[in-house]
């Protein structure tokens, strides 16, 4: 096997690119606090010897953050990530991962050479099994342990130093529930119950819209390896307009069960998941952390929610509000903030006038609100798979405000924003490290693009032809045995009736020898057997 090829088969059997990966939850990693684990593909910390990174010192920015965070020393992720490590491997070229075995997104091939766009569609224009295929996909996740991950389950005060490691396995979806509760928990101030609740490292600022960006590409990335379908990408639901949850039938993310309509349909695979992480005043008054452990069934009871906090879903007309401002934050950016982009879609200020509002979800809260079930919490939202959908969509209004006024890097606060969403903090909680500006720019940079965003010619491709040929693609051989089978009768029908015109022209000839006066003289013999013919 060639060098190249091996490189290549080594990509995507190493780990991936979250917190916290295995080899760096052992007590001689934390006490060390060195997370620069062996890239097996050449056996050298972080593939030194192939060029693809190196072991370096972290760096955090010292920029100051906004007053909604008062604390400082308190919590884990306030400088992510000393607490736990201050060297990470650091990746070179187009290679990235904790071991800088991966490469960047958009990304591909043994050295990470080759540039390939993936194309994100809208759920009602995927084929019946492009359908199927997605559902067995988020089961599959939601079913099989992790192998490269694990969470952490306790503050690291209560570690002695890294020495008694707290961190349990947990499967592949849930990892993910896990990272946006860790990222979004309150911060335990010490004492039961005794909590700062006014802290989000992803939501109600900046880095919103980045690190669910990152968040995406992560859980997309994650089922491609699990899968080892490496087209894969997530549907989006387009939701403008809608007047009810359209995603919610039993071919698709589960209707609402006749028995009980907080609960889903026993006739869809979700009826049977479990959530994690949807506790957070129990865990807040026990002082502890989520531990992944299974809390109850999934429960969605769409529409059925307060009318006065969302009066209905977003239309295209608020969409094309909140495309129009020009702002990405202002103020103290937070969800107090006016004429904000980001605080618009994010659903604290009205699309039609830019301004914050109190009491109202609107935007991307009012489809949290709308569902009425374990969306509706921040911490615990990605329990309900349809948050992928959503999230997928909220990012393509991302990228047509950048597309529309492609802001330069600069209108990123770099300070001031509350903790952890400047410029210049890494995200919470993944390893290898990314920082939140890093990611304000176009997903054509990033490797993929939406259906819908492109211009006619693409869309046409990507909506209408290649569906078609897709499922032609599947039903081939059946086409080739109708064809076959049809060519078989042809042939016996055609047999058939060159047997009876052998007959039919001998029996002719037969008579012609025997008679001396023509038939159709006789008008006794008109209705003779000798002119009807076999056939």
């Amino acid at each position: 096997m060639s060098l190249p090829l091996l490189l290549f088969f080594f990509q995507f059997l190493s780990p991936s690119l979250q917190q916290f990966p295995r080899p760096c939850t052992t007590p001689d990693v934390l006490r060390s606090k060195r997370c620069c684990p062996v890239w097996p593909g050449d056996g050298s910390v972080c593939g030194s010897l192939s060029g693809r990174g190196f072991c370096q010192d972290v760096t955090v920015s010292d920029l100051p953050n906004g007053p909604q965070y008062p604390h400082s020393g308190l919590d884990d992720r306030e400088q992510w990530p000393l607490v736990f490590y201050n060297q990470t491997c650091q990746c070179a070229g187009n290679h990235m991962g904790f071991d800088c075995g991966e490469c960047k997104f958009g990304y591909f091939g043994a050295n990470c050479g080759e540039r390939r766009e993936s194309v994100r569609k809208n759920i009602f224009q995927l084929s019946v099994s492009e359908r199927q295929r997605f559902i067995s996909y988020l089961n599959l996740a939601k079913t099989t342990v992790s192998p490269d991950y694990m969470i952490v389950t306790g503050v690291y005060s209560q570690m002695n130093n890294g020495s008694t490691p707290m961190f349990t396995n947990i499967s592949v979806y849930d990892l993910f529930v896990w990272m946006h509760y860790y990222v979004s928990r309150d911060a335990l101030l010490g004492g039961p119950g005794n909590v700062w609740a006014d802290i989000d490292f992803a939501h109600e600022s900046a880095a919103f819209l980045p690190w669910h960006r990152v968040y995406l590409l992560f859980w997309e990335h994650e089922i491609r390896k699990l899968t080892g379908d490496f087209n894969f990408t997530i549907p989006y639901w387009d939701w403008r307009d809608a007047q009810d949850c359209q995603v919610c039938t039993d071919e698709l993310m589960g209707a609402r069960s006749p028995l009980n309509p907080n609960l889903i349909s026993p006739s869809s695979v979700f009826s049977s998941w479990k959530v994690i992480c949807s506790q957070p005043e129990d865990y807040n008054q026990r002082e502890v952390l989520c531990d992944g452990s299974p809390e109850g069934p999934l429960l969605r009871n769409p529409g059925n929610h307060d009318p006065n906090r969302v009066p209905r879903l977003p239309t295209s007309a608020d969409v094309e509000s909140v495309l129009s401002l020009t702002e990405y934050e202002t103020g103290l950016m937070d969800r107090s903030a006016n004429m904000s982009f980001r605080n618009a879609l994010e659903g604290f200020a009205s699309p039609e006038t830019g301004l914050a509002v109190t009491g109202q979800s609107l935007m991307h809260n009012s489809l949290h609100v709308f569902m009425n079930g374990s969306m509706s919490s921040v911490q615990g939202s990605a329990n309900d798979p349809i948050f992928l959908l959503h999230h997928a969509f909220i990012d393509s209004i991302f990228e047509q405000w950048l597309r529309r006024h492609q802001p330069p890097r600069t209108h990123y606060p770099t300070a001031n924003a509350p903790i952890g969403h400047n410029d210049g903090f890494y995200m919470v909680p993944f390893i290898p490290l990314y920082r939140n500006g890093d990611y304000f720019l176009s997903t054509k940079a990033l490797g993929y693009e939406y259906a819908y965003l492109q211009d006619p010619s693409q869309r046409f491709v990507q909506e209408f032809l290649t569906p078609y040929l897709e499922q032609a693609q599947q039903i081939w051989r059946w086409l080739l045995a109708a064809g076959l089978l049809g060519a078989a009768v042809a042939g016996i029908i055609a047999t058939i009736i060159t047997v009876a015109c052998r007959r039919r022209l001998k029996r002719r000839k037969s008579s012609a020898y025997g008679e001396r006066q023509p038939l159709l003289n006789s008008s006794e013999e008109e209705g003779s057997t000798s002119y009807q013919t076999t056939l």
